[in-house]
């Protein structure tokens, strides 16, 4: 998909690439039934579904800070790994679509990770030719929410598959990590929510300008598919959460015609949500550059 951009008030908007994989279309939505959403979202001979690791670029003009939100799975998977999960870069890589832009890792201010697994913030890491890891990211301050801070260092075994060592030292190590919790502003017009059920203290960025309302849907809302309330990913940890998350900010964010960035769906990038007696369903989706 071709990279997009938009300015609105004093934040320009960048969709960033970094690499496209595949998960069991099962687990992706739960309790569903197959021939649900497979009219949606088409399987492949594996029962797996194309997944987007779409991050978000943002230059504040008022303050020249340049955030990142999320950078995808990383570079340090083993061939076996990256078979298991289809890893390809049909659109370009985080480096590439950085540059396509004219920044590179070393301009990003504030790395701002919805939460820590794996395919949110392996790309905060590299390995060297000798086998050290180092980060990406040398002069950003590394921004994750307290409560999933904690629950990262002291995961379930459900969940501790997700949050890989080598991914979170580095950060734990680099002297940048800040811990925000809810109401946080980064700057007038940015602000997070922090939501629960995926995992706990999942961040969602908001912006709001003048005339542009947007939220980074991350796991809330990993693809258009995921409007309706019941369809909840298998891979959530409290479900039950997820849906009383949903049932607090859908009917909001579509009384404010918010759009939704879409980390995760292949095909949409950004969607508004319509709501009609109770039910939820997402508009025609659109990009940035549409907006």
């Amino acid at each position: 998909m071709k990279l997009s951009s938009i300015k609105k008030g004093p934040f320009t908007l960048f969709t960033i690439e970094t690499g496209r994989f595949s998960l069991d279309g099962g687990a992706m939505f739960g309790v569903v039934p197959k021939n649900m959403w497979a009219k949606k979202i088409p399987a492949d001979e594996f029962n797996r579904i194309p997944m987007a690791m779409r991050s978000l670029l943002v230059h504040s003009e008022n303050t020249d800070r340049l955030y990142l939100i999320d950078n995808g799975s990383g570079n340090k998977f083993d061939e076996k790994m990256s078979q298991i999960y289809g890893l390809h870069y049909p659109y370009g890589t985080l480096e590439s679509s950085l540059a396509h832009f004219g920044f590179s890792p070393d301009d990003v201010t504030d790395m701002v990770f919805s939460h820590l697994h794996f395919d949110h913030c392996g790309g905060s890491s590299d390995v060297d030719a000798d086998g050290n890891l180092h980060l990406v990211f040398k002069n950003a301050t590394h921004w994750v929410s307290r409560m999933q801070w904690v629950n990262a260092n002291a995961a379930n075994a459900r969940e501790k598959a997700s949050f890989l060592p080598e991914n979170i030292d580095p950060i734990r190590n680099s002297g940048k990590l800040k811990l925000l919790a809810e109401g946080h502003e980064f700057e007038p017009g940015f602000t997070v929510e922090i939501v629960n059920g995926h995992t706990k203290g999942q961040v969602l960025p908001c912006f709001d300008t003048e005339d542009f309302k947007m939220v980074f849907g991350a796991d809330l809302i990993p693809t258009y598919a995921h409007i309706p309330l019941p369809w909840i990913m298998g891979y959530d940890l409290y479900p039950v959460d997820t849906l009383k998350e949903k049932e607090r900010l859908l009917a909001k964010w579509a009384d404010e015609k918010r759009f939704i960035y879409l980390e995760h769906d292949a095909n949409h990038e950004l969607v508004q949500v319509l709501h009609d007696n109770g039910r939820f369903s997402s508009s025609e989706a659109c990009t940035l550059n549409d907006v």
